[in-house]
């Protein structure tokens, strides 16, 4: 398989393909788009031999509404018909899971959310700053499923260092940059799962 860069209007649209993308995602992948341009080079949208677009066809929407003239391809052209279908869907299948409780100590959940990843409501909730509030929708329905606790306590109140204690939370690092970047931010945190408060809480029984 060859990687060349082609103008854009050389490359068509799968008149077949089963992925749609609403208007807010779009911008988001617009603004991605512009913003890191190298992503292209690393994920290059795939073609067949008649150009027509196997795997990327937002990516080709989202360059053309950025402006972009040309773009890096992939040229699958040995695929048969059948190959070619599979692609279509496996391609775009999340065989995965995104573990929210990492994702919500170790990121920062607005810029993760700007990127384009649409965060569950609990890890909004663990993001909250004081005074912030949340609108929610009735019967909101978690992705994936979680039931969850939201327990409060007021700023530097013996309530709070109480619970900082029996839990032992640590502080993390946020965003996933390293340390010493001019990104790099510390914070305490915030999302337990059940084991690990079960255990900590346990621990702090014994003593």
């Amino acid at each position: 398989m060859e990687i060349r860069s082609v103008k854009l209007s050389e490359i068509k649209s799968n008149p077949n393909n089963p992925r749609i993308i609403k208007d807010d995602k779009f911008k988001k992948l617009v603004k991605s788009i512009q913003e890191f341009p190298k992503m292209l080079e690393i994920r290059p949208i795939v073609v067949n031999a008649n150009m027509i677009v196997l795997g990327g066809n937002m990516r080709l929407k989202a360059c053309k509404e950025a402006g972009l003239k040309e773009v890096p391809v992939i040229f699958a052209d040995d695929l048969t018909e059948d190959e070619q279908k599979q692609f279509i869907i496996k391609d775009n299948v999340g065989f995965g899971e995104w573990d929210w409780d990492m994702i919500a100590n170790e990121w920062d959940t607005e810029q993760i959310e700007e990127w384009g990843l649409d965060l569950p409501f609990d890890a909004k909730i663990d993001d909250m700053e004081d005074g912030e509030t949340l609108d929610f929708e009735q019967s909101v329905q978690l992705i994936p499923p979680k039931e969850y606790i939201l327990v409060m306590a007021d700023p530097n109140s013996e309530e709070w260092e109480d619970l900082k204690n029996v839990l032992k939370l640590k502080m993390v690092r946020r965003g996933g940059y390293k340390e010493g970047s001019s990104f790099d931010a510390i914070s305490l945190e915030r999302v337990l799962n059940w084991v690990d408060f079960k255990n900590r809480y346990a621990d702090s029984n014994t003593k």
